[in-house]
């Protein structure tokens, strides 16, 4: 989703957001031998220029965070707040502002995020942006397409000096829903971890 910020104390989510769980890091292939998620960045067959489109506005936004990752943990930390969603200056490129806060009202996440349209690859390029400190997050950004109603999108981080295969994912869109879920994998791809699920509503 976007640039995280934990405001008191702070959490690396990364991406997507941040040099943690949405950490940003250059897309590259999977092991020799292992199903290839990240095939999608190599043939796009559509033009996919307006496939958030579907995203643009404000959105009530539900948040189930799993902090201890690949550990086999299952404590989630859920939150509430909300999603909203903007245009720029007349082009495919949108921009999210995200504020979530705990049920228990300790955490407190904020985070932004920069969509672009690539015509020339015809591909998404998901940037994570830090305004409160003027960052954009460190490597490279996240990147991918959508199949009709599903869309992936791919990088690689070090997560606790691990080198792991992240994966970004929108389900079940529609008008007044939609879902967003980021997964780990160690392995290349072979076996994944569902970490972050935001759940979005009108």
């Amino acid at each position: 989703m976007a640039a995280w910020r934990q405001v008191a104390p702070r959490f690396l989510i990364g991406l997507t957001a941040v040099a943690g769980s949405f950490g940003i890091a250059l897309p590259v292939a999977a092991e020799q031998g292992a199903a290839n998620p990240t095939a999608v960045l190599a043939g796009p067959q559509h033009d996919g220029s307006h496939d958030f489109d579907f995203l643009i506005g404000d959105w009530k936004a539900h948040v189930r965070r799993l902090p201890d990752r690949l550990v086999g943990s299952n404590a989630w930390v859920e939150y509430d707040g909300i999603s909203n969603h903007h245009k720029l200056l007349d082009t495919n490129a949108n921009f999210e502002q995200f504020e979530v806060t705990s049920t228990d009202k300790k955490q407190h996440l904020r985070a932004q995020t920069l969509r672009m349209y690539k015509p020339q690859t015809q591909q998404w390029i998901i940037y994570g942006l830090d305004l409160d400190n003027g960052d954009l997050d460190p490597a490279a950004p996240v990147v991918g397409e959508f199949h009709g109603n599903r869309g992936e999108f791919y990088n690689r981080i070090t997560w606790q000096g691990r080198v792991v295969l992240v994966r970004w994912m929108w389900l079940n869109i529609s008008p007044h829903a939609a879902r967003m879920e980021q997964s780990f994998s160690p392995d290349g791809g072979r076996n994944w971890e569902v970490n972050w699920i935001c759940e979005l509503s009108r």
